[in-house]
């Protein structure tokens, strides 16, 4: 304790609160990155400012902003942080070498990875770690060796392989395919589509179909797996993703009835983070860039 009663020296886990608190302008994204509650973000800063004895961040009703001593304060800490970080990455690398940790759409990783990681496995011999999250991560700040995600671009201060084009058109089982001869036959179907990429079936019927078409139904899912489920199931048509769809196509329990009618949307990337490209994950970065599901076709089948 100083003279003035107060601890010597604040906590880390009170500076690192602070910091993410300051980097995402409020409490709730510190608390998602740091995997706890925003109450105990709110707590740690408090402390924080008693122990500083000023406030770092002007409370308003929609959101934080930094005060005078916030944002000097801030530069060194985020410099701080990455180093550690980045020391943290060395300490793994050597006592850990055949660990992996791939971050990864959450359907990328069940459909597209899942089928190829007995390969890898087999291949590298690794302890392989799969995070799935709808977000990229902070690649600077979290564990993540490899990213897995659609996009038209890597993340700042990141690089990019293009692993696969990512087409999208209508699958849907043979049964259901009889019956659609036209994209205007859309029209008297339940069309399947993940909530997040609602607007794949309207980009679709805008350069192949009857343009704003109104389906007989429409079903959103909360992940792609279970609309593909439900489409596997014969319960309509769904507006697949090449690279999601692949297996289902090769093995023909799914077609596509409209054949290569199809728009092209953001390809799948393979993040590589900055360091990524040393020695140790060279050969699975070189591995995964081509490596193939067996079976797996690129383009739909003509029906």
């Amino acid at each position: 304790m100083d003279q003035g009663g107060r601890p010597s020296s604040p906590s880390l886990n009170a500076l690192r609160a602070f910091e993410a608190a300051a980097r995402h302008g409020g409490y709730v994204g510190a608390a998602r990155e740091l995997h706890v509650t925003p109450a105990a973000i709110g707590t740690q800063v408090k402390g924080l400012e008693a122990w500083l004895g000023r406030p770092l961040f002007h409370r308003l009703p929609n959101g934080l902003v930094l005060t005078p001593e916030g944002r000097a304060a801030l530069p060194a800490l985020s410099a701080a942080f990455d180093a550690l970080n980045g020391a943290v990455r060395g300490m793994r690398a050597i006592g850990r070498p055949r660990s992996l940790t791939l971050a990864a759409l959450p359907c990328i990783a069940q459909l597209w990875l899942a089928p190829r990681l007995p390969a890898l496995q087999a291949a590298f011999d690794l302890d392989v770690t799969i995070l799935t999250r709808d977000e990229q991560p902070d690649y600077d700040r979290d564990l993540v060796d490899l990213g897995l995600y659609v996009g038209d671009a890597a993340p700042a201060g990141c690089t990019s392989v293009v692993l696969a084009r990512d087409d999208l058109y209508p699958v849907c089982t043979p049964a259901l395919a009889a019956g659609l001869h036209h994209p205007d036959d859309l029209a008297g179907a339940t069309l399947l589509h993940d909530s997040v990429w609602r607007r794949d079936w309207p980009r679709w019927l805008a350069a192949h179909g009857p343009g704003a078409l109104r389906p007989a139904r429409e079903a959103a899912f909360s992940l792609y797996s279970l609309a593909l489920d439900a489409a596997l199931a014969g319960s309509g048509v769904l507006i697949g993703h090449s690279v999601l769809v692949a297996g289902a196509l090769a093995d023909g329990r799914l077609v596509a009835p409209f054949g290569d009618r199809a728009v092209a949307g953001p390809p799948l990337r393979l993040v590589v983070p900055a360091g990524g490209e040393g020695a140790r994950l060279a050969p699975v970065i070189g591995w995964l860039c081509g490596a193939e599901e067996p079976g797996r076709r690129d383009a739909p089948p003509v029906t």
